[in-house]
């Protein structure tokens, strides 16, 4: 793996280690080394346990916006391995250089893992330690890197993570939505017929349900949910979460999909939707009603799918139904 030399140069000129600890107004009581001992050291050395940081890949969670976010196992991991691999070596590059690290980077993303990750599982073999991380968060929620793991867990290679910033967790607990039962379902599919699928198979599960979305087709895909998932799902949005700008804006699918229809938003979006309420027993004519409605807005497959799970009714029952509504004069 080439180290790539000029991507670390930001982190040669920052302050050297005494000098960041000596301008830090609080610091932190020393918890594995002698005050004597620990008078010049950066914030994480002064945490950091006796022994050596062990061989082996290490999945570090970075920050999604506040520095401060970063923990002081991450510091130290990221300070004592042998190279961190990262997306983007220029954005890991910034973030090294404010705590004074200088480790050769090496790009790992999606564009090059096939090739690059034979070479990291060789590195592995050979005993080297190793730091993966992404642009912001925690590596493989939506991020590259499970592949990797995979085939090094396969091989029986040391794999171990220093847990931190989540931009789901962040929005799931700020959402005030209930949090015990939850299914992070990642970005949906950018078309509306694929990504009204997607939601159909989740309509009727009993979870808060978290997706990343672009601000971009976030209008539309809260459009979609609320077509699919019911237009009074009490939903929230997370903008710029940990930022200075941050923002949790709830209410249901609907009256959120208007509000960004009339405002797009700016900055990373997680979407935070509640689970269905307990369904109400639908009569005949409730039912066509609701089916009628769905058959306008996506498939029959689809429809049916999306009925069954919101109303616990058999889909061979609820596609004989749909088909009997498709006849020439209903």
């Amino acid at each position: 793996m080439r180290q790539i030399g000029r991507n670390t140069g930001a982190a040669r000129a920052a302050s050297g280690k005494g000098a960041k600890a000596a301008r830090d107004p609080n610091r932190p009581a020393c918890l594995s080394k002698p005050a004597d001992e620990a008078g010049s050291a950066a914030p994480w050395e002064r945490w950091a346990p006796r022994h050596a940081l062990a061989s082996g890949l290490h999945l570090v969670a970075t920050p999604i916006g506040n520095l401060g976010d970063i923990t002081l196992r991450a510091l130290w991991v990221l300070d004592s391995v042998d190279r961190i691999l990262c997306e983007d070596t220029r954005v890991t590059a910034r973030l090294l250089a404010q705590y004074g690290i200088d480790k050769p980077l090496d790009a790992y993303h999606d564009h090059n893992a096939d090739r690059v990750r034979p070479v990291v599982l060789a590195a592995l073999r050979r005993g080297e330690t190793l730091a993966l991380v992404s642009d912001a968060g925690t590596p493989l929620v939506s991020d590259p890197g499970y592949k990797l793991v995979r085939e090094a867990l396969a091989e029986g290679l040391p794999v171990t993570a220093a847990p931190g910033p989540s931009a789901a967790l962040t929005a799931l607990i700020l959402s005030g939505l209930p949090p015990d039962i939850s299914l992070l379902a990642g970005f949906l599919p950018p078309r509306a017929a694929a990504r009204r699928k997607a939601l159909a198979q989740w309509a009727g599960l009993a979870a808060t349900l978290v997706f990343f979305e672009g601000p971009s087709r976030l209008a539309a895909a809260l459009a979609d949910m609320a077509a699919v998932l019911g237009g009074d799902r009490p939903a929230a949005i997370g903008r710029e979460l940990t930022k200075r700008h941050e923002e949790m804006r709830r209410g249901t699918l609907a009256t959120l999909a208007a509000h960004y229809r009339a405002e797009p938003p700016r900055g990373e979006i997680v979407v935070v939707v509640g689970p269905p309420a307990e369904p109400p027993a639908l009569d005949s004519g409730d039912l066509d009603t609701r089916l009628d409605a769905l058959l306008r807005q996506m498939s029959l497959r689809d429809a049916v799918a999306a009925l069954a799970a919101e109303t616990g009714i058999a889909r061979r029952t609820l596609y004989d139904r749909a088909l009997t509504r498709q006849r020439p004069g209903h």
